[in-house]
């Protein structure tokens, strides 16, 4: 596949898996109320890893903020920090690769300038990537732990702050969590594009290399013309 190909697909992949990203960071429906044999209320509870919100009956829906630091696990914290890491350098990702298209004529940079700048966007969305998988992966975690061990005691409650808490009902996957998969992985496969069309365009420079060629001087008199002659003056 060419080069251009490659950078433009990464390109496309990474911008789309950076706003997927960031739209599951910001959503709130991270845990959602598992209503699978529960007594049916007119409350529907649902956590995010900022928000903690209910929606009742009547359609109104009340969020609390999860504000402070000292008043969640390190679990739940570094959740947060990954997802946080993991959508600045998709943004800054976006921005270089969008810098290293080879259609884009930017004060005459080089093809092998702009074969780096692809690189380093490759190796971002890679980072970004494998935060957006490994920060839900982590809250999917404890959200199995909670739900397998609250089968066992009603009153158990999550262990990371966000999800359950004492007396709280189960909690289940929510939606945000497949959302920063598909991302984590959109990512991935976006960094791998532009590390592929990094490697294709110093090929092409490679071999489009103009060789130079060096003729020996021959030291013969015919190549000189030979010995000038002298002028007698009477």
């Amino acid at each position: 596949m060419a080069p251009t190909a490659l950078q433009t697909g990464g390109f496309i992949l990474g911008v789309i898996g950076a706003v997927a990203l960031i739209s599951a960071t910001s959503m709130n429906k991270w845990s959602v109320k598992d209503r699978q044999g529960d007594v049916v209320t007119s409350v529907y509870t649902y956590k995010g890893l900022w928000r903690d919100c209910e929606t009742a009956s009547s359609g109104f829906t009340e969020c609390r903020p999860l504000y402070g630091l000292l008043g969640f696990s390190g679990t739940f914290q570094a959740v947060r920090a990954l997802m946080i890491v993991g959508v600045v350098l998709s943004v800054l990702g976006a921005i270089v690769s969008l810098l290293s298209q080879k259609c884009l004529t930017m004060n005459s940079m080089s093809d092998s300038s702009k074969a780096k700048m692809s690189l380093i966007a490759g190796i971002m969305f890679i980072v970004a990537g494998l935060c957006g998988i490994a920060g839900p992966s982590i809250y999917a975690n404890q959200i199995v732990a909670s739900f397998r061990l609250s089968n066992y005691n009603p009153n158990y409650g999550g262990g990371m702050g966000g999800i359950g808490g004492g007396g709280m009902p189960r909690y289940t996957f929510g939606p945000a969590l497949f959302v920063a998969w598909i991302a984590g992985g959109l990512l991935l496969v976006s960094g791998i594009l532009k590390s592929l069309a990094f490697k294709g365009i110093m090929d092409e420079n490679k071999s489009t290399y103009p060789g130079v060629t060096y003729k020996t001087q021959s030291n013969s008199k015919a190549d000189y013309g030979g010995q000038p002659k002298r002028e007698q003056h009477v």
